[in-house]
């Protein structure tokens, strides 16, 4: 996978579905893809996240890209490719998670938080970097990080995200958001998550067109 393809034809927005559980696997990633956010992860420590990528994957096909979070080791990346998830990200900077993921041909996106942490994950072939948690790192740290990295590095940032906090980390250049509690929490109702998908995608491309 080259160092842009996961954003060159979607919304740099996505969806981490933390506690999410199979029986939601359509109905969520359906509304979620209908409104514009279309790549999407289920963090690991979800019931039954295997089942629940799974069933995203067989429902949509080529009409989003799933994947896990909060994966920690290799075989957890082995696990995800079986039932046809594309993106690994991780909390964490973990050389081998990364270089297993590569080896599969898939999308990997480290957790950093540190200049070291970022060109260690980019040397060992990540294709982006989340940066988490974001609200701690806070903008003017990450314009001081980025000013630092290699110039096609593409930055996510995740943790205490809200569409409200769009506009001061787009003007810092962070390239996409990954949009957790905000987006989704269990026990929530499909037309809620709908609505609030819906309003985060008109901000942030009125954002984007500003």
């Amino acid at each position: 996978m080259n160092k842009n393809n996961l954003f060159e034809s979607r919304r740099p927005l996505i969806a981490i579905l933390r506690g999410i559980k199979p029986l939601e696997a359509e109905s969520v990633s359906d509304v979620l893809i209908e409104a514009g956010i279309s790549i999407i992860e289920v963090p690991l420590n979800s019931p039954q996240p295997f089942e629940t990528i799974e069933r995203m994957v067989k429902f949509h096909g080529e009409n989003g890209v799933f994947g896990a979070g909060t994966v920690l080791t290799e075989y957890d990346v082995y696990r995800v490719q079986e039932v046809g998830g594309k993106i690994i990200v991780s909390p964490n900077l973990n050389t081998l998670v990364i270089k297993k993921t590569k080896e599969l041909n898939m999308y990997s996106i480290p957790g950093v938080f540190t200049a070291t942490e970022c060109f260690d994950a980019l040397d060992s072939g990540a294709d982006a970097l989340k940066f988490f948690p974001a609200s701690l790192l806070k903008e003017e740290n990450f314009k001081a990080l980025n000013a630092v990295l290699p110039e096609n590095t593409i930055s996510i940032a995740v943790g205490g995200i809200s569409e409200n906090t769009f506009p001061s980390w787009l003007k810092v250049n962070i390239n996409g958001f990954g949009l957790g509690s905000n987006l989704y929490k269990p026990g929530m109702l499909v037309e809620e998550i709908k609505l609030k998908a819906e309003n985060i995608v008109k901000f942030y491309d009125n954002c984007v067109r500003s």
